[in-house]
């Protein structure tokens, strides 16, 4: 049986430095009309649709994969790749991105076209989700609707999540970015997977750096990690299951010796949107699947 541990208190910012509304009104026709809005990231686009936006968006980036009903909507380019004349062709009213979109000359073409433009934080941490989700609310005018968002994932987190696991019972997890055989990095410190391992109650088995770097053996094997953890996409890019054993210095590792290899989907790993309290949960329950901590105390 999972026994749920406290989450230490992250703290809710909300940023109401936007003052637009979801509706402009019309002098001319003495008519509201509904925005339209161009969502340019996973997250961004999973608070939308959360707080009943989704009605509005009519265009997404490449990296918008959640709700399925976005892979209906048209889409224009990846967003740290973006086109001015795509986005500008859908007639947008507001476009929402995050500090991660571009490149820069693109922004300032949608500018100077006229475009609204809505730019959010983007560090992986719960702290910058809960932002992300209360400046969106303010821009497309539905604040209520975030502030339940917002209060229902902090609820979740404060009474359901992290899982306070003792230290000498924490798993040490080697999380592997992969794009191919040729592509493959390792998180360490300051990254979106150390925080949602942390959060899970599992160790990062990288700490002596931060951000990515690509895959060694001596890092692996130095780092003794417990579990591989990887996105789908990235298991299947590399030929799967036993073409990963085949990395450097994987092979000698305690996860291999215990056969522990953990895929999930990476936007709901890595998107730090409305879906983190799902992500950490999923990743706690592969992590201990029978699990016994006593977290009453007695």
């Amino acid at each position: 049986m999972l026994k749920t541990l406290f989450l230490p208190i992250y703290i809710f910012i909300f940023l109401s430095t936007i003052n637009t509304s979801a509706s402009t009104f019309d002098k001319d026709k003495d008519t509201f009309e509904q925005p339209r809005l161009i969502s340019l990231g996973g997250a961004v686009t999973e608070i939308l649709f959360a707080i009943g936006m989704g009605k509005y968006i009519v265009g997404v980036d490449a990296s918008s994969s959640y709700p399925p009903k976005v892979t209906s909507l048209p889409q224009v380019a990846y967003h740290r790749r973006l086109s001015a004349e795509g986005i500008i062709s859908l007639n947008p009213s507001m476009v929402i991105a995050t500090t991660e979109a571009g490149p820069p000359e693109v922004l300032q073409q949608l500018k100077d076209a006229g475009v609204e433009l809505v730019i959010l934080p983007h560090e992986p941490t719960i702290t910058s989700t809960m932002e992300k989700i209360a400046l969106i609310g303010n821009a497309v005018n539905s604040q209520d609707h975030a502030t339940k968002l917002a209060d229902k994932i902090k609820i979740n987190i404060d009474s359901l999540l992290i899982f306070n696991v003792p230290d000498s019972l924490k798993v040490k997890v080697l999380f592997l970015y992969a794009r191919g055989q040729g592509n493959i990095m390792v998180a360490g410190t300051k990254t979106g997977a150390d925080e949602i391992i942390k959060v899970a109650g599992g160790t990062n088995a990288i700490s002596e750096f931060e951000g990515y770097k690509p895959l060694t053996s001596e890092a692996v094997i130095s780092s003794a990690p417990d579990v591989i953890l990887l996105m789908d996409s990235g298991l299947k890019s590399i030929g799967g299951t036993d073409a990963l054993w085949e990395l450097p210095g994987i092979a000698l590792t305690p996860a291999k010796a215990n056969n522990r290899i953990l895929t999930m989907d990476g936007q709901l790993l890595l998107g730090f949107g409305p879906r983190i309290v799902e992500a950490a949960l999923s990743l706690h329950e592969s992590l201990y699947p029978e699990s016994t901590i006593n977290t009453s105390g007695n």
